[in-house]
């Protein structure tokens, strides 16, 4: 694959030639890139009267990043962070009030929830499995970039609109963040261009809290007229604390019912889906193929033994983040351990209710700002990994599997909801799109890709051919 970079612009693979203070610096970019969305689950779940705990959420999303990395043998820079698609399951659960669920217990409800995701961990250990007898190149013939490529796009414009509620809050305030990033990221020099995310949302934040101190206002979910940062929570909350985390020390606080289990594992589809277009996303991005090296099946085994951890005590289902590849791109940092520094963040800073307060008081305006470049970029890179890997779409076959993935990502924004027994199992639109991909490759005659790679001075190039 041709080295298209400009002169001056070559990735750093090796972050500690810049030193340890500029490495413990793009540490905390990375967490807080992160940050947001992995908090915003547990709030989000909260909303549904589930008593999903911050502090356990920050816990296991750090926890469960050193042990892929582990699983991947130190190679892979990827963060893993709440995952959204178990958010329709959750709220599934918390509606569930027949049979043992009438007049259950909201924190009970939670602990079957957490069974369910314990279960759709082991999934991906399954399919781990599956490629480890098989070989991934048996099994990429299915996944390949005709079908991961708009499924990458797609997880980029599903964000999106996230991106833009959370900036209509307050338009000035998104892109004084937006022109922080770009800015530094275009004209910077030095640090400056490897940091431009850590720097839109601190430099960003300063003006908000300069704003907050003359009056300015931002508007709220419901549209009334709220300041523009309150800090009423950092007040109210202790530099050190557990509580509230876990909830009983003595062992698992996860229950088991096939009810909540077949609401929330099915949903491990459309997360293993995501898992591997972020994977792929990441190779594309850093230019080595990790779904052959360390393999998929590790990534994989990394992933979902992480996910089933954290439900295990009482934390969201993890997953390899979207955000993470806006970040690489970003700053164009590439080497595992400043994502292994994140994860030490994450963990260190889930002892501090404090800390969480003043990273939640980061007004939702910068987080959309962000969100407006982080987000855009995925799909980009999705777009980038269909042209690298030379995708023909003269060929009726690829346009038809890649229109009929991006209309039911876009057009089953509720996903499909259906019933099994007393349970309500919902697919989201993602998981729908991956599903409807993956069949029409597989069915459709034609089916000429072969995964593999191209290693030249230490890249892959072109994961395969068409």
């Amino acid at each position: 694959m041709n080295d298209t970079r400009t002169p001056g612009s070559e990735p750093i693979r090796d972050a500690r030639t810049l030193g340890l203070p500029k490495m413990l610096i793009l540490g905390l970019q990375h967490m807080f890139a992160m940050f947001g969305a992995t908090v915003l689950v547990p709030i989000l779940v909260q909303g549904y009267g589930l008593p999903l705990s911050i502090q356990t959420t920050l816990f296991f999303a750090g926890i469960g990043t050193l042990f892929f990395h582990i699983c991947t043998r130190l190679k892979v820079p990827a963060f893993l962070g709440s995952s959204f698609a178990y958010l329709g399951g959750f709220s599934a659960v918390a509606a569930l009030d027949a049979g043992k669920y009438a007049g259950m217990d909201p924190a009970v409800k939670l602990q079957y929830a957490c069974g369910g995701i314990v279960v759709a961990g082991l999934l991906y250990v399954v399919l781990a499995a599956i490629i480890k007898l098989v070989g991934v190149k048996k099994v990429m013939r299915f996944l390949p970039p005709v079908v991961t490529g708009p499924i990458i796009i797609l997880i980029g414009l599903n964000l999106a609109p996230s991106a833009v509620s959370n900036a209509s809050s307050c338009w000035w305030l998104a892109i004084v963040a937006m022109a922080i990033i770009i800015v530094a990221n275009i004209w910077g020099k030095g640090m400056i261009k490897i940091i431009p995310i850590l720097l839109g949302v601190v430099g960003s934040y300063v003006i908000a809290v300069i704003a907050n101190a003359m009056g300015a206002t931002a508007l709220d979910t419901a549209g009334n007229v709220v300041p523009l940062i309150d800090f009423s929570g950092v007040a109210a909350s202790a530099p050190v604390g557990l509580q509230p985390f876990f909830t009983d020390f003595t062992g698992s606080i996860a229950k088991f019912d096939l009810t909540s289990i077949l609401v929330m594992a099915p949903i491990a589809i459309a997360a293993m889906m995501e898992h591997i277009g972020d994977m792929s996303a990441i190779s594309a991005t850093v230019g080595e193929n990790f779904l052959e090296n360390p393999g998929l099946h590790r990534t994989l085994i990394g992933d979902g033994i992480a996910t089933s951890l954290a439900g295990l005590f009482g934390g969201p289902a993890n997953t390899t983040y979207g955000e993470n590849t806006g970040v690489l791109v970003l700053s164009r940092v590439y080497d595992p351990k400043v994502v292994r520094l994140a994860a030490i963040y994450a963990v260190i800073l889930s002892f501090s209710p404090a800390f969480a307060a003043i990273v939640n008081s980061i007004p939702t305006a910068i987080i959309g700002g962000v969100s407006f470049i982080l987000y855009g970029m995925i799909s980009a890179i999705g777009v980038r990994n269909v042209v690298e890997n030379r995708v023909d779409f003269t060929n009726s076959r690829n346009l038809i599997i890649a229109a009929v993935i991006l209309v039911c990502g876009l057009g089953f924004s509720n996903g499909i909801t259906f019933s099994i027994g007393e349970a309500h199992v919902t697919l989201t639109n993602l998981a729908i799109a991956a599903i409807a991909g993956i069949a029409l490759n597989a069915i459709l005659p034609g089916k000429d890709y072969e995964f593999g790679s191209d290693v030249t001075e230490g890249r892959s190039g072109d994961f395969g051919r068409y």
